[in-house]
C-alpha cells in the first residue's frame, strides 16, 4: 500500500512589473527551489501551498501581473526531461 505524504509537486511560473518582481521572487524561493528566471518547482504541503498563494496574493496587481502554478499530485505522471546546459535555458524550452 502506497502511503500518501500528502504532498505535491509544483512548477511555478510568473510575468510580473519590474515594481514586484523582487517580492514575488523573495516570496517563491521560501516554498519552492528557483529553477531559470522567472520560473520555480519542487515539492509542496497542500499547507504551503495555500500560505504561498496567499502571499503572492496580497503582493500582485491582479490586473497587471500573472502568476501560474501547475500542479503534480501524483508520482505516476510526473517526468522530467532537460536538453542542453540548464545555465543556457529559457522559458521556451520547459516542456511538461
Amino acid at each position: 500500500m502506497k502511503k500518501n505524504l500528502h504532498y505535491n509537486y509544483m512548477f511555478l511560473f510568473y510575468d510580473v512589473s519590474e515594481k514586484r518582481v523582487q517580492k514575488v521572487f523573495k516570496i517563491c524561493k521560501k516554498y519552492l527551489s528557483h529553477y531559470q528566471n522567472s520560473v520555480f518547482r519542487g515539492e509542496i504541503t497542500p499547507a504551503n501551498f495555500i500560505k504561498l498563494r496567499k502571499e503572492l496574493n496580497a503582493v500582485i496587481n491582479k490586473e497587471q501581473d500573472f502568476v501560474c502554478f501547475i500542479r503534480l499530485t501524483s508520482d505516476e505522471v510526473f517526468a522530467e526531461e532537460t536538453l542542453g546546459n540548464k545555465t543556457n535555458t529559457t522559458c521556451e524550452d520547459l516542456i511538461i
